[in-house]
């Protein structure tokens, strides 16, 4: 296995977001609508793609939820906290970033976080300068799961998918990474690999720190 290049998620695997955001969440269901908003209710949202959001939030509370209110105050109050505190940082990210350059193997994003808002996170933390290039929500037809945002990327990056390594956190995101022909590692966050996930992965790392000893 010659790897070429590595293709990063963001939320959960770069970032310690999904805990912050769960957090967020859950006061402002609490709050804003009278709710309770379980872990197990948030971990069905990881990995989807926003525009099925809607409709996943009407099946837990009932047609008519204000899905729109909901995201606005989310997206407000992640700002306002980011903005004053940062980006929470996943253990090891700097470590493997380093050394990948130290290496010249190339870097690419892979998010299903548009393009605004994943800009303002990579800058936040500082790393923005670290990737050769970047494949956001608007970028593709078909998100995670469907293999086009890993796709998309090996072919930004001009490498075979095959001598990528892709790196995620989310079960739709392995899916995506296996379906593009990558070779598929898992960062566990708030959810532990099925058989079936761990099926489709090269490996299962506990953090990235231990990602680095893979390249």
């Amino acid at each position: 296995m010659k790897i070429q290049a590595v293709v990063f998620d963001m939320d959960g695997l770069m970032f310690d977001t999904e805990n912050l955001t769960y957090t967020l969440q859950k006061e402002i269901m609490h709050r804003d609508f009278g709710v309770q908003f379980s872990l197990s209710q948030y971990k069905q949202t990881i990995g989807k793609r926003f525009v099925d959001l809607p409709q996943l939030f009407e099946d837990l509370y009932g047609e008519g939820f204000d899905f729109e209110r909901f995201h606005e105050s989310c997206r407000s109050e992640f700002i306002s906290y980011t903005d004053k505190f940062g980006v929470p940082i996943k253990d090891g990210l700097f470590e493997l970033l380093d050394e990948l350059k130290r290496r010249k193997i190339k870097i690419a994003l892979a998010t299903s976080t548009s393009t605004k808002s994943a800009m303002r996170m990579l800058k936040i933390a500082k790393v923005a300068d670290y990737f050769d290039e970047f494949v956001c929500a608007e970028d593709v037809t078909h998100g995670k799961p469907d293999p086009e945002p890993f796709a998309k990327a090996a072919e930004k990056l001009g490498v075979a998918p095959e001598n990528c390594l892709a790196l995620e956190d989310s079960f739709n995101g392995i899916r995506s990474a296996y379906g593009a022909g990558m070779v598929t590692v898992m960062i566990p966050d708030l959810i532990e690999p099925t058989d079936e996930i761990r099926a489709l992965c090269r490996k299962v790392c506990v953090d990235l720190v231990e990602v680095i000893n893979l390249v």
